[in-house]
């Protein structure tokens, strides 16, 4: 597999060296050369495959000889040992893909993991990484766990003080061992700058073997494809026909991974874009101008982003399949619409989160008669406990993956936004 830097197209590397790499010069997003796609025949017959031998094959497509079958279906039999992704119907036209039932219950498990299993099997023994990323909620404790005891791996995470839910805090900031944690104070943007320019320091990259395991890197965002193709597995002939996809939207990864597979011949009629008040997006498709504004806190913590990293690879995907971007659904949601729709949800009969809400509501305001939709949940009530009581005025059970972390101290440090600090911490722990 070839892929090149959006940035520099004449930087072409392999698929291993992209996963070790991370970013490319320029701090520019790696993208495949050629977009595979299935035939209606293949596609067909992968749909009736079961989902770890299904994603072998649409992996494969990307990956090609680079990795045999053999060792890629056995890094994804590792990668997704959990329960896979439940459709819940919510109405007659309407279903919760959920993806949350994973070790941290969101769906960053699925890039996470896989994207550890291919870190640690192409790794040399006695090779070493330092892996990098930021998160605005879901993501660290994704990658916390993927990598949990890994020999020779060393994971830093940062996020923002204050500005995710307690109980995210404690699965991932409770682990220890080469798992290390630090809260920064000020935004998500400021995090994912700060890993940015991380990148940028060639010295700092090579004398630590810096990684990054956020959305940015290539393999956890083709892990992300497999889930829409089970999605499209679990519904009727009838509902595949028009079928809309909403996606809540941070970083922009998720819907990437669904473009990607629409653009691998999954028949997806159209998907939206959701977002919070963050909305860079919804703005920018509307006026055709990009202008981030200052990222706001909200209720939907983990769509907290201003400046989406994986927006290039969208924009890359709609000129190289001749797509019209005025052809993607999109729309912000407000807290108190927000807050809303999980009331109308609970009255349906399903507990949602901010996130999901926010799709769900998005889904609802734009789906046509003709229509069936599905909206992402990406992350479990839970994980959200102390703001959904207080919307629903209902009591939510913690499941065992954070019960059993609730009671354990932190382990974060902390520090300011400034990247001379992050650096010496870097190279001295």
């Amino acid at each position: 597999m070839k892929l090149y830097n959006l940035k520099n197209h004449n930087e072409q590397v392999s698929f291993e060296t992209a996963i070790k790499l991370g970013l490319g010069q320029q701090q520019g997003l790696f993208f495949p050369v050629k977009i595979p796609n299935f035939t209606p025949f293949e596609l067909s017959e992968i749909l009736k495959m079961d989902f770890t031998t299904r994603s072998t094959e649409i992996l494969s497509k990307f990956i090609g000889d680079e990795i045999s079958k053999k060792k890629l279906y056995k890094n994804i039999k590792k990668a997704f040992s959990f329960q896979k992704p439940l459709k819940v119907d919510i109405t007659k036209n309407i279903s919760c893909f959920e993806l949350f039932h994973g070790p941290t219950l969101a769906f960053k498990d699925f890039g996470a993991r896989f994207m550890a299993q291919m870190i640690f099997s192409l790794k040399k023994e006695n090779e070493s990484f330092t892996i990098l990323t930021a998160t605005s909620g879901d993501t660290g404790a994704a990658v916390a766990h993927a990598f949990y005891k890994m020999k020779n791996i060393r994971v830093i995470i940062l996020y923002p003080k204050g500005k995710i839910s307690l109980l995210q805090e404690q699965l991932f900031c409770t682990l220890g061992k080469n798992i290390i944690t630090i809260s920064i104070n000020g935004s998500f943007d400021d995090c994912q700058d700060l890993v940015k320019t991380a990148f940028d320091d060639k010295k700092l990259k090579e004398s630590i073997g810096l990684n990054s395991a956020n959305s940015i890197n290539i393999s956890r965002l083709l892990a992300q494809i497999c889930y829409y193709f089970e999605a499209f597995s679990l519904i009727s002939e009838s509902q595949r026909k028009n079928l809309v996809i909403a996606v809540p939207c941070g970083n922009f990864g998720n819907l990437t991974a669904g473009l990607l597979a629409k653009s691998l011949g999954l028949p997806i009629k159209s998907f939206i874009a959701c977002t919070n008040e963050n909305d860079t997006v919804p703005r920018f498709l509307k006026s055709k101008q990009w202008k981030p504004k200052k990222t706001i806190s909200t209720i939907s913590n983990a769509m907290d982003i201003s400046q989406p990293n994986n927006w290039p690879r969208i924009e890359e995907l709609f000129r190289r399949n001749n797509w019209n971007l005025n052809n993607l659904r999109f729309g912000s949601v407000s807290d108190q619409s927000t807050k809303e729709a999980i009331k109308e949800l609970f009255k349906l009969g399903y507990t949602s989160e901010p996130h999901a809400a926010i799709a769900y509501r998005l889904l609802s305001n734009q789906l046509k008669k003709d229509e069936y939709g599905l909206f992402l949940g990406t992350a479990h009530p839970s994980k959200f406990k102390d703001t959904v009581e207080k919307i629903l005025k209902n009591n939510i059970a913690l499941p065992n993956e954070i019960k059993c972390r609730v009671n354990l101290p932190l382990l974060s440090h902390n520090i300011n936004p400034d990247f001379n600090t992050l650096k010496k911490f870097l190279l001295e722990k």
